[in-house]
């Protein structure tokens, strides 16, 4: 594993980012979400589930609210999918009636009690809707945009096909219910400038997730968010847990509006066919998912709607070899796309998850005391795709991503002979490669390949450069052949994250190998 940039200079360097979205409403432009000036706004989100039992934001307990959303900032997030049941309004006595003190006492959650009195004691006694709001504006007081996520519909933990809320026409989803819960939250919140969307459902499933049903009923929740609060984005999902939106492709979804519209997807590394990241070659895997990723959702970016890759994520004790694979993909694929997205989740821990009190989140970005960063190195890996490389509004930066540690390729400035190295992408000098020429260009400087396996890749200029091959069924090997014949290809040194050349790894059908150090997406 190539080596971590130090996380307090990480956290201190993306600190001071502004948030992009200064000019509200949001509005869409072709596939790109952008300000009312009409300047791209990519949305880089941490989901915040406030979904379960006791229908409060998680965390609450451990950590104050401020200091949770100062965290959210200092991680170089820009935005929230907070996540809220259905049942929050349609449910006074839920919403209205019951405090957050009461909800945790019925549930036997007596420490958390204990906690919030702590950390929180001005939420303790407030109603859970009242309490919602305040998570709300904070998070606008620190400068952060919400989206707000229609989970489920009662309180808990979400989700499987067998839910009885897991389709419209399920007896716990009545749509016309649902319609007018979207309506109310939609109006509740109108004129809260840092709520910037609203998705009208998670994970739509079951046995009858059919597109018809989906044509049916999805528009009607759509026009009644937008007629309540027309300054939103309105988000919606696909079917199959909003893995599947091709049913886009011959049938189009109409609704009153048009530059409101966005559409989310979700892809976790169970997503697909079942142990397919260590059954295959993982180049060979990574290519074919990209591909149906793209068939099922991607392609709408082609077609002028903007697409956020709203869940996502691995467990982040790195023990899952699956998950780590396919992290590497999805984040070469999010970049290519230069997707807006929200990465599943925040917790650290959960106060209560299908019984059982304070469960471990493994996927969250935060540990279990909802202070400390859970995985520097995993939290840098999405630093890679927080930052826009184009858009409205915005000069376009070539760039030449690390996948595996969330970094760009660089000019090496120490040392006599300049050579290449990994950095922030956000400090990272421009780089350009032409497939048909296959020079790779950094500050203006061409690569040349050593001749011998586990040096330094330099950079010179005029006729010493290096042509380069995109080989593997991902194309993000960068390959060349020594003068004996040797196909070696572009690596990283973990111990000071210099590109180095060795030889090429994973290029067989073995399932065992993982390439993650020879990829570099070309942006």
């Amino acid at each position: 594993m190539a080596r971590t940039i130090n996380l307090s200079l990480f956290l201190l360097f993306i600190s001071w980012i502004p948030n992009l979205a200064t000019s509200f409403p949001l509005s869409t432009k072709s596939r790109w979400i952008v300000d009312n000036k009409g300047q791209r706004v990519k949305l880089a989100c941490v989901n915040w589930p406030a979904h379960l039992q006791p229908a409060v934001a998680e965390g609450l307990s451990k950590q104050p609210l401020d200091s949770i959303s100062k965290k959210i900032v200092s991680m170089g997030f820009n935005c929230v999918r907070l996540t809220w049941p259905l049942d929050l309004m349609t449910n006074d006595t839920l919403a209205l009636k019951l405090t957050v003190k009461q909800s945790f006492e019925s549930l036997n959650l007596f420490d958390d009690v204990l906690g919030i009195q702590t950390h929180n004691p001005k939420i303790l006694n407030l109603p859970i809707f009242n309490a919602f709001q305040e998570v709300v504006s904070n998070l606008g007081q620190n400068g952060l945009m919400v989206i707000l996520d229609n989970h489920l519909t009662y309180p808990g933990w979400c989700c499987s096909d067998n839910d009885l809320d897991a389709f419209f026409g399920y007896p716990n989803f009545d749509p016309a219910v649902w319609a007018k819960g979207l309506s109310k939250m939609a109006t509740l919140f109108r004129n809260v400038t840092n709520v910037i969307g609203m998705s009208l459902r998670n994970e739509p499933r079951g046995k009858r997730d059919y597109p018809d049903l989906w044509f049916r009923f999805m528009p009607k929740g759509a026009e009644a968010v937008h007629a309540a609060n027309p300054e939103v984005l309105v988000i919606l999902s696909g079917i199959d847990f909003d893995t599947n939106l091709s049913f886009l492709r011959d049938r189009f979804f109409n609704v009153s509006f048009t530059d409101k519209l966005v559409f989310e997807q979700h892809w976790y590394s169970f997503s697909h066919e079942g142990g397919a990241w260590v059954k295959h070659n993982s180049n060979d895997i990574c290519a074919k998912i990209m591909g149906e990723v793209t068939h099922n959702g991607g392609f709408l970016l082609d077609r002028g709607f903007p697409l956020i890759l709203s869940e996502f994520g691995t467990d982040e004790r790195g023990v899952d070899v699956s998950g780590n694979r396919y992290m590497n993909c999805l984040v070469a694929w999010a970049a290519e796309k230069d997707l807006d997205w929200a990465v599943w989740a925040l917790t650290g821990d959960y106060y209560l998850r299908t019984g059982t009190k304070h469960m471990v989140e493994t996927y969250g970005v935060l540990d279990a005391t909802w202070k400390d960063v859970r995985n520097a190195t995993y939290l840098q890996k999405l630093s890679g795709i927080q930052h826009p490389f184009r858009g409205p509004g915005l000069q376009e930066k070539k760039l030449v991503l690390h996948p595996h540690t969330g970094l760009c390729i660089t000019k090496n400035h120490s040392g006599n002979v300049p050579t290449l190295r990994l950095e922030l992408c956000t400090k990272s000098d421009s780089s350009t490669f032409n497939p048909k020429e296959g020079i790779l260009w950094v500050n203006k400087m061409c690569v040349e390949t050593p001749d011998v396996a586990g040096q330094k890749v330099k950079l010179g200029v005029g006729s010493k450069c290096s042509k380069l091959g995109q080989i593997s069924a991902t194309k993000m090997h960068l390959s060349f052949k020594t003068s004996n014949g040797l196909l070696l290809c572009l690596d990283v040194d973990e111990r000071d994250n210099s590109v180095v050349a060795n030889p090429c790894k994973c290029l067989t059908k073995d399932s065992s190998c993982d390439p993650a150090s020879q990829w570099f997406k070309v942006l």
